[in-house]
């Protein structure tokens, strides 16, 4: 199993497009690159370990495969435990690579919230904690919150398993990794103003425990009015709905083998007899 590497490569690419926009002050990164970085990241995360262990680097795609049976169930809570570790691990990593720009920036005190913790590119506090992990909008609300990770989450699922799908359409072999970095563009374009679209609780919560350790201290817990459960619990459900709708509404009306072929012969023979 192959899973923390490419965790971790994610969270260097994703989270450093971050710091290099925040830490610039929006000279050198934008809210585009950020959704480039985080898109090229899980992208390459997939190619990395998508041949070993199917590139599960989000425990919310984990829990939807075990409930297909796609994944064996004593399979999960190892991965799962890979994908926080490999989350922690690229938390270092962008701290260590940024940890000089980071004291310049802060003057060494790493607030979760102050002056220094808000940018011209994000219209919400805290941006230096924010780095690493989510924080809400200040519209927004504890339901509207989970429902909005419970749909962002079910969204990614859904085209996950349509582009995985061998029975579906699918995406030319090799192509994958290339389709599902391209969904996570069209999350951070387009569902990305009330948090971040976090949809990943290993993503999250790996790195503010990390945050919570390297100096911004347990604020990074209530900040946002304890808000670290929902990108954490929200994710989970959104994955279980995900996999309920692509099942009842996809997977249960696939043609039976034989029925399939039948259908090709006939597709086969009409553009014959129309030629």
């Amino acid at each position: 199993m192959d899973t923390k590497p490419p965790v971790a490569r994610r969270k260097l690419f994703g989270c450093g497009s971050v710091a290099q926009a925040v830490l610039s002050k929006g000279s050198l990164g934008e809210p585009l690159t950020i959704h480039i970085g985080f898109t090229l990241g899980v992208m390459m995360a997939v190619y990395m370990a998508g041949g070993v262990s199917g590139a599960h680097v989000n425990p919310a795609v984990s829990l939807a495969m075990v409930i297909l049976g796609k994944l064996p169930l004593k399979k999960f809570p190892v991965y799962v435990v890979a994908q926080f570790l490999g989350a922690f691990t690229g938390s270092c990593i962008v701290f260590g690579l940024y940890y000089d720009a980071l004291m310049d920036y802060t003057y060494g005190e790493l607030a979760v919230a102050g002056e220094n913790a808000t940018t011209k590119i994000f219209a919400f506090s805290p941006a230096t904690a924010k780095i690493f992990a989510s924080y809400p909008a200040k519209h927004l609300s504890v339901l509207n919150g989970f429902a909005d990770q419970v749909i962002a989450t079910a969204a990614l699922i859904l085209c996950i398993l349509a582009i995985t799908d061998k029975k579906n359409i699918g995406a030319p072999t090799g192509m994958e990794p290339l389709c599902i970095g391209l969904v996570i563009m069209a999350i951070g374009v387009s569902m990305g103003l009330n948090c971040g679209y976090p949809i990943n609780p290993a993503r999250d919560l790996g790195p503010r425990f990390f945050t919570a350790l390297a100096g911004w201290g347990m604020d990074v817990f209530r900040a946002g009015g304890c808000w670290w459960w929902i990108p954490v619990t929200g994710p989970m459900v959104g994955g279980a709905v995900g996999a309920g709708i692509y099942f009842l509404f996809i997977e249960l009306h696939h043609p039976e083998p034989e029925k399939q072929e039948e259908n090709s012969v006939q597709d086969k023979y009409e553009m014959v007899t129309m030629s």
